[in-house]
């Protein structure tokens, strides 16, 4: 990796540009240590660029997009744009995003961290060494299905999930693979024993796994999976499932860990080319209280390390920086377990300064 790595930050809506200036400063950092030339750009996307360009992705975003090789997404929406037509709402520019770049495979790995034991609802002994990789289609489903809309003067709504035998074994395959490289178990969500697209789901997972015999392939109806998630975690190792259940799902997980900031996810394409973004979204309640957690935006800065660049390496540096820095007991307020929390400036802060003591590793 010695040519330029281009990288694009969208800071977005709410706390996206406060979590963003941190991972800023990790890839800053990181640039340093492993002497790469990191090119950083950024550009309006979301709310902030319905704001002035009445389109949440403008085409001077657009461009950035098609001269990037990776991009740092912070999180997008706000009340406010609720009630505009659906095509101007910052999530719709999202979605464009997406299937432009045909991200359609989404990972968003569960992990928990010892020292926050406590900061989760669940008991420790049920969250203890959890590693888990979910899943998620990221291109097909509700979200794209078409027809969709309002009908009767406004007093009927109409959506359609829709999933072709081509879009379930690519997904299917990318699982298969991730779960061949880990502990070779794998669990399929879906809902057929209601819905046509999930009867073709299962059929087609079943089908694919013929090709891996030595994966211990399982299904779970979602509204179970949810339950499970709960109840034992630990029985899971990699999920897939479709995109509706996916977004639910890893939400519900983001319980396990302590706090949805936290987590980070990748949605990558079959070049590896990704967008990487915390799952969290622009809380605009605490927007511009330096209080929000960045951590999850500084995992998503791994995974690009990870996933786009092929430097497990950095991602392993920058995971380590994050342990280091909890085992210090340095918590921002969504897991801190008492009055006393670090803000978000500082909170990146000493990540940075962790990573200096890692670069052998």
């Amino acid at each position: 990796m010695t040519d330029k790595i281009k990288i694009l930050i969208l800071p977005g809506d709410g706390v996206g540009p406060e979590v963003t200036l941190e991972a800023r400063k990790i890839l800053n950092k990181i640039s340093d240590i492993y002497k790469l030339d990191i090119d950083i750009d950024e550009a309006l996307f979301g709310g902030v660029a319905v704001d002035k360009f009445d389109n949440p992705y403008p085409e001077d975003t657009k461009n950035k997009v098609k001269e990037s090789d990776a991009i740092l997404l912070g999180a997008v929406g706000d009340k406010k744009y609720d009630v505009l037509p659906k095509e101007k709402k910052p999530e719709s520019g999202l979605l464009e995003l997406r299937k432009q770049l045909n991200l359609f495979i989404n990972i968003r790995p569960i992990i928990s961290f010892p020292e926050l034991a406590n900061s989760s609802s669940i008991k420790s002994e049920y969250i203890s060494n959890l590693d888990i990789v979910i899943i998620r289609e990221l291109v097909s489903g509700l979200y794209f299905g078409e027809p969709r809309g309002f009908t009767n003067n406004n007093t009927e709504a109409f959506n359609t999930m829709r999933y072709s035998v081509s879009e379930i074994e690519r997904i299917s395959e990318y699982a298969f693979k991730l779960a061949n490289s880990r502990s070779k178990k794998l669990c399929s969500i879906d809902k057929a024993n209601v819905l046509e697209v999930s009867q073709l789901w299962r059929s087609t997972v079943n089908k694919i796994s013929q090709k891996y015999t030595n994966i211990e392939l399982s299904h779970l109806y979602v509204d179970n999976a949810a339950m499970q998630l709960v109840q034992n975690p630990k029985q899971f190792d990699v999920l897939v499932t479709e995109n509706l259940f996916g977004d639910i799902l890893s939400d519900i997980a983001s319980v396990l860990t302590g706090s949805i900031g936290m987590l980070p996810s990748a949605s990558i394409n079959e070049n590896n080319f990704g967008v990487y973004e915390p799952i969290h979204g622009s809380a605009p309640d605490i927007a511009g209280q330096n209080v929000v957690n960045p951590i999850a935006t500084i995992l998503s800065v791994a995974m690009m390390f990870q996933h786009t660049f092929n430097r497990v390496d950095i991602y392993n540096n920058i995971l380590n920086a994050v342990k280091l820095v909890l085992k210090e007991k340095k918590f921002t307020k969504d897991i801190a377990i008492n009055d006393k929390y670090v803000s978000t400036e500082s909170m990146g802060n000493f990540i940075v300064e962790k990573l200096t003591g890692n670069t052998n590793e």
